[in-house]
Formats: C-alpha cells, structure tokens, sequence
C-alpha cells in the first residue's frame, strides 16, 4: 500500500507525463496544418505564376486596345474563382486542424479528470477520520471545473462555427459579387 504522499507524486509524474503528451500531440497537429497551409500556399503561388506569364503572354499578342482589354476582361473571372477556391481551402485546413485541436484537448481533459477522480477516491478511502469535508469539498470543486471545462468546450465550439461561417458567407458573397460584376459577367 502506498501513503498519500506516494500516492500524490505518482499522481503529478503522471499528470506531467500526460501533459507532456498532449504538448507533443497538439504541436504535431499545429504542425501539419501548418505544412497543409504551406503547401497549399506554395501551389497556389506556382499556378499564379504559370498563370501570370501565360496572361502576360496573350496580352502582349493582342493586335489592338480592345483584344488587351478583352483579354485582361476574360481573365477576371477564372481569377476570382481561383481567390475563392483558395479561402475555401484554407478555411477548410484551419477547421479542420481547430477540431483536431479540441478533440484532443478534450481526450485528454477526460483522461486527467478521471485520473484525479480516482485518486482523491482512493485518497479518501486512506483518509484519516474528520476529514471527510475536505474530502467532499474537493470532490465538489472536481466537479465544478469538470463543468466550467465542459462550458469552454461548447463555447470554443460556437466559436469555431460561428468563424467558420462567417467565411463561409465572406466567400459566397464574394463569388456573388463577382458573378454579378461587368468582369464576371463578361465570361
């Protein structure tokens, strides 16, 4: 049988152990949303670029004002698809690593609260007698912060949503704007 302050040092070695865990596993998933973003910002700068010396290339060949302005004029549209088609992708890597974020953050939230649950049960089953308000007094701020994670949680979520909505709507609005332009109506 181990004493309490075993039992407590075993405790907090795990819970650093754990925390330590989480560290590595939430830097890894920054990482790799961090590269997906990178990635994708090195791709859309290559095919700008292919893009912008084909233009150039048609611009230069036009024979009159009115073929360089038409040509500029055709290009609008596939331009701002291309701008939309790009938010939509970042957007989608950010949330997509955001919920990694929380999922994870939220295993191992569970995780440490049932550690600490078990302790302070087998804690106060070796308790001395009296102290049982103590006891239950912690068992009730357990429970209290248990809760407040729980409410971060779902407002963290909300919040998530609520962002990801909004540029959501940013891009349908900006594909709206640009379908309803002179320069994307001209396509």
């Amino acid at each position: 049988m181990f004493s309490i302050p075993e039992q407590f040092s075993n405790a907090t070695k795990t819970t650093f152990q754990s925390q330590l865990a989480i560290f590595s596993t939430l830097t890894g998933k920054a990482f790799e949303g961090i590269e997906k973003l990178v990635d994708l910002n090195l791709t859309t700068a290559k095919a700008s670029l292919d893009n912008s010396s084909s233009t150039a290339k048609q611009l230069l060949s036009a024979k009159n004002p009115q073929e360089f302005f038409a040509l500029g004029t055709a290009q609008a549209q596939p331009a701002a698809e291309k701008a939309v088609a790009y938010g939509r992708q970042a957007s989608s890597i950010v949330a997509a690593t955001a919920a990694e974020f929380t999922k994870v953050a939220k295993e191992q939230a569970l995780e440490t609260n049932n550690k600490v649950i078990s302790l302070v049960n087998q804690v106060s089953r070796n308790a001395p007698a009296g102290s049982e308000k103590a006891v239950a007094f912690f068992k009730s701020a357990m429970g209290g912060a248990d809760a407040g994670y729980r409410q971060l949680t779902k407002a963290t979520k909300q919040a998530s949503d609520v962002i990801e909505g909004n540029v959501n709507a940013a891009v349908e609005q900006f594909t709206s704007a640009v379908k309803k332009s002179p320069l994307g109506a001209a396509s």
